[in-house]
């Protein structure tokens, strides 16, 4: 390759940065955002920034090339028109969650798919994982499963010393009035 067609080194660097991005996520969406205002855009990474997402916007042609190097050719496909992508670590039902909602609040915000995984997703897989309770709704729901027969045991055994003192004032009663 010769020096003139050489990939500038901001543009390297930049292919570096989104390629290690999408090896971290877990999952990763794809949105477009034509006609949506910088504060618009504002607005809608706040509540992704709650659920430790981040929206980042970048040219479709490096996005393109950090994917195929990452592993996700699948995400290539929706990487047409504005695009910006959302990468999710941990809360991948509250990312999902707070694009649905975002795009129901903003019209001009169009959820096109992602990836999960190694898995492609349309806009319908991710609205779907959208509807699923959120990590600390299914946290509570197992504490609540695991609580629930500690609590009845404890009930019991609660209620066997009083049974039994009242069994026996019972009987300590009967033989007093036999007497």
């Amino acid at each position: 390759m010769t020096e003139a067609n050489a990939p500038r080194p901001d543009k390297v660097a930049k292919v570096e940065e989104i390629t290690a991005k999408l090896k971290e996520a877990s999952a990763v969406f794809v949105t477009e955002y034509r006609g949506m205002s910088v504060s618009q855009m504002a607005d809608l990474r706040t509540p992704l920034r709650a659920v430790g997402a981040e929206h980042k916007v970048y040219k479709n042609t490096l996005a393109k090339l950090a994917a195929t190097n990452a592993g996700r050719d699948g995400l290539n496909d929706h990487l047409t028109g504005p695009t910006a992508l959302t990468f999710a670590a941990d809360d991948l039902v509250g990312a999902a969650k707070a694009l649905i909602d975002a795009a129901k609040a903003n019209p001009l915000l169009v959820i096109k798919g992602g990836m999960l995984g190694d898995t492609p997703m349309s806009a319908d897989d991710v609205k779907a994982l959208a509807s699923l309770p959120s990590r600390d709704e299914l946290l509570a729901n197992f504490a609540g499963a695991l609580q629930a027969p500690l609590v009845k045991t404890a009930r019991l055994l609660k209620a066997l010393p009083n049974k039994f003192a009242f069994g026996l004032s019972a009987l300590i009663e009967k033989q007093e009035a036999e007497a």
